[in-house]
């Protein structure tokens, strides 16, 4: 049987690892990091570099570096939230036919679904090359607040990246697996999971292994990200300050070297009072090129970001009140995601829950840890866990008036199954019309529209009369499916809700083909460059034994080394990886020549 990872598809970051034996492993990329960051960029030879590799090529190919595409899963591109992303990111999001975002690289259209599969699959190479073995199967985290569009584009991309997705979990139940798997009293936990694009707070009970979520909350676009933007937003504000109104709104570059700029500055903020962003030659103007330096205090970081901070006190009250707790009754606060590293993250939760938070788990690992041991559930290696979580959103559907009735409300654990029966509302209705929604609001034009479908068939009868069964059935994913049934007839109507949006089947299959196609051709170029690095090095090294020792050969193995030296040169230029490497073992063997030779007249001189 094939081994299992639990996977963080982070918003800035991504985290892989596996149970090995009685212990669950993080394991590190082919840099030697345990975490990689959440890059695609794209070079105009048709590489793609993904995680650190893309990173450091990003304020060069800004226009062409993809980062933070989660935030744009399951998204339409009208969203407000995808344009406010838009402000401030330096590659193209354009509208999809279907009215999703996308985004433009190099005069191609990607979905979210497609660039997370690029880091999916980078995750699964770094499992491998690890393990030693093909890795097929994995479980994803998502943040708890997805909705269902949004975890359906989550394993799309799992699937296009060639990974059977055996269970999606919520980051922060994944967390709290992680921190209680050998807890022995029981417990009530708190998760804060302030991420890079998302935020979530759950509320669970822990006892005899059993992992009980009792609520959630959050805000899926509210996280590092935002942190970030607060800081470039200032700084392009006191740039225009120093350069008499200059404006770097539109220029791509300078905004990806000022939001670098500006993460970096958060990060050292965690641990000092003060830092310098020094930003040289950011624009040209007719005078010449200007620069950016000047000091920023944590003061101003916490002063700039605490309207954001004070958007995740009414998640967490309303956490605590769906679970009918009081924050006293929380046993143990657990800080999951980078962005929580920041001091003022720790004082607004000591404020909230009224105690210091657990600092017992790594906030970047601790949700890939837990995908881990879940995925030790599901295959058996990891017993006595039982996880019962719940659906965030409520569940209904659209009745007469336009109004929202709920079937499934928030917080319930699932899986589940609900049930209700409806009637027409005019005389002999030959249909009804069922609308699927998810959301709070009281209207169904208020809350996310799911699906629609069409019971037909219905026989003639005064409004009222005829007798609809509408069930939804969620499974452990939080995906939905929905039936309607004529109780009178058993006329029966059933679909597995898939978003309005999103990729259909056959997208997934041309993108899966694609994938394995790309996953060729990043293998071949490898090859290329690795084949290309052994020539060069054996041309550097022949050339100098030629030019040191030459005089031991014959004339014609001299004339024969010197056409190959030309050959490998020629083959290098070339980029054909057949030429290369058959050139490299003809100069191989052409250059051994001077070796055996002067091993020769070392002997004839000795004897």
């Amino acid at each position: 049987m094939s081994r299992v990872v639990g996977i963080d598809l982070g918003t800035t970051n991504s985290c892989v690892a596996i149970i090995d034996g009685d212990a669950t492993t993080v394991i590190a990329n082919s840099e030697g990091a345990r975490t990689t960051p959440s890059v695609v960029g794209f070079a105009a030879s048709g590489e793609r570099m993904v995680g650190q590799a893309a990173r450091r090529q990003a304020v060069t190919n800004a226009e062409n570096t993809v980062f933070a595409v989660k935030r744009l899963m399951g998204r339409k591109y009208d969203d407000a939230e995808v344009q406010r992303h838009i402000l401030t990111c330096p590659y193209e999001v354009v509208a999809a036919a279907n009215g999703d975002a996308h985004v433009m690289v190099r005069g191609r259209a990607y979905s979210p679904p497609e660039i997370s599969a690029i880091v999916l699959g980078k995750m699964r190479q770094t499992a491998e090359d690890w393990l030693g073995e093909p890795i097929g199967e994995a479980v994803i985290t998502v943040p708890a607040y997805f909705d269902d569009a949004q975890r359906q584009a989550t394993k799309d991309a799992g699937k296009i990246a060639g990974l059977d997705v055996l269970r999606i979990i919520n980051e922060p139940t994944a967390a709290a697996l992680a921190y209680g798997r050998e807890a022995e009293t029981a417990e009530r936990i708190a998760v804060y999971d302030l991420g890079g694009g998302t935020f979530d707070v759950s509320v669970l009970e822990l006892a005899d292994g059993v992992f009980r979520v009792r609520s959630t909350a959050g805000d899926t676009f509210l996280g590092g990200e935002d942190f970030d933007n607060a800081i470039v937003e200032w700084l392009m504000s006191e740039f225009a300050r120093q350069q008499r109104g200059l404006d770097l709104r539109g220029d791509r570059l300078a905004l990806q070297r000022l939001k670098e700029a500006a993460e970096r500055a958060k990060i050292e903020l965690s641990n000092a009072y003060v830092t310098e962003i020094n930003l040289p030659f950011l624009a040209a103007t007719p005078d010449g090129p200007v620069h950016l330096q000047l000091p920023f205090e944590r003061a101003q970081l916490e002063t700039l970001v605490e309207p954001l901070l004070q958007r995740t006190f009414d998640p967490c009250r309303r956490a605590l009140a769906d679970a009918g707790m009081q924050a006293a009754d929380v046993d143990i606060v657990i800080l999951v995601g980078g962005q929580t590293r920041m001091p003022r993250v720790h004082q607004l939760v000591a404020e909230l829950f009224g105690r210091e938070a657990s600092r017992r788990v790594n906030p970047d690992e601790v949700v890939a840890v837990g995908a881990a041991i879940q995925a030790g559930v599901l295959t058996g290696e990891v017993e006595e866990v039982l996880l019962l979580d719940v659906t965030p959103l409520s569940l209904g559907v659209e009745t007469a008036g336009g109004v929202s009735t709920k079937l499934i409300p928030r917080n319930t654990t699932v899986p589940a199954r609900a049930t209700e029966v409806f009637s027409t509302t005019i005389d002999n209705q030959p249909f009804v019309n069922v609308h699927v929604l998810q959301g709070e609001r009281e209207l169904a034009l208020d809350n996310k529209s799911l699906a629609h479908f069409e019971l037909t068939g219905i026989p003639p009868a005064p409004r009222g009369v005829p007798r609809i069964e509408v069930a939804f059935d969620i499974d452990a994913d939080g995906l939905l499916t929905v039936s309607a049934r004529d109780l009178g007839t058993g006329r029966e109507q059933r679909v597995t809700v898939t978003p309005t949006s999103g990729l259909s089947g056959e997208d997934i299959e041309r993108l899966v083909a694609e994938s394995i196609e790309n996953a060729e051709g990043d293998q071949a170029r490898r090859r290329l460059v690795e084949a290309r690095n052994k020539a060069e090095g054996l041309l550097y090294s022949a050339e100098r034994a030629l030019a040191d020792f030459g005089g031991v050969l014959p004339a014609e193995a001299r004339a024969a080394l010197e056409g190959d030296l030309i050959d490998c040169r020629r083959a290098i230029d070339s980029g054909d990886l057949a030429e290369v490497e058959g050139a490299v073992i003809r100069l191989e063997a052409s250059a051994q020549q001077i070796g055996e030779a002067l091993y020769a007249s070392a002997q004839d001189g000795a004897g």
